[in-house]
């Protein structure tokens, strides 16, 4: 009798939990003031603001958290989050990942090279391919956190890959993951990555 008890109280609270969830037309008023920068649906029209359509929701809510807690700095967003509560956070999240994001169109001299990366990585110095965990078309993994790549402006993808390779970005967790890969990474290697994710779909 007890195990039932236990086994209905922990699936009840799973329950609660998983309702507890943002509310995507709520997140769409909420998120107004997101578009003078994103785009009112997610998709930036300036290649150095990100498209946050179609991100993860876990993405994106960590990504806000980091940033109002300061453990990640993005100076065009200073002070924006202060006043937002984590409901609202989840109901922009929400909103967000339920957008489509568009796009755009890589340089066909940089293809080869940015798809070889991308697809095959540079085991001869340890560094894995990004399908493992953005997977083959860019679509990310959302139970995971990895965010959406395909279709991201190239010049905040080169951004962020150089800055995670020179210790500038550090929220990718204990294990590094993203610090460890943009290491191996040339400049050559990261406008040619960037440009192909760019026109990924």
């Amino acid at each position: 009798m007890n195990k039932i008890i236990v086994s209905l109280l922990l699936t009840l609270g799973l329950t609660g939990l998983a309702h507890a969830a943002g509310d995507a037309k709520a997140g769409q008023a909420k998120a107004a003031v997101c578009g003078a920068c994103h785009g009112a649906d997610g998709n930036s029209a300036a290649p150095n603001f990100p498209k946050l359509a179609g991100q993860g929701d876990k993405y994106l809510l960590k990504q806000m958290h980091d940033i109002k807690s300061g453990k990640r700095t993005v100076l065009e967003m200073t002070g924006i989050l202060n006043n937002v509560s984590d409901q609202d956070m989840e109901d922009i999240a929400a909103y967000f990942s339920s957008q489509n994001m568009s796009i755009g169109a890589a340089d066909p001299k940089q293809v080869a090279h940015g798809e070889e990366l991308f697809r095959g990585g540079k085991l001869s110095e340890g560094m894995p391919a990004c399908i493992g965990c953005h997977a083959p078309n860019g679509v990310g993994n959302v139970p995971a956190g990895f965010p959406r790549l395909g279709g991201q402006h190239a010049a905040y993808v080169a951004k962020q890959l150089t800055n995670f390779r020179e210790g500038e970005r550090t929220n990718d967790g204990d294990s590094m993951i993203m610090r460890s890969i943009a290491a191996k990474l040339s400049n050559k290697d990261i406008a040619a990555i960037s440009s192909y994710i760019e026109g990924l779909h």
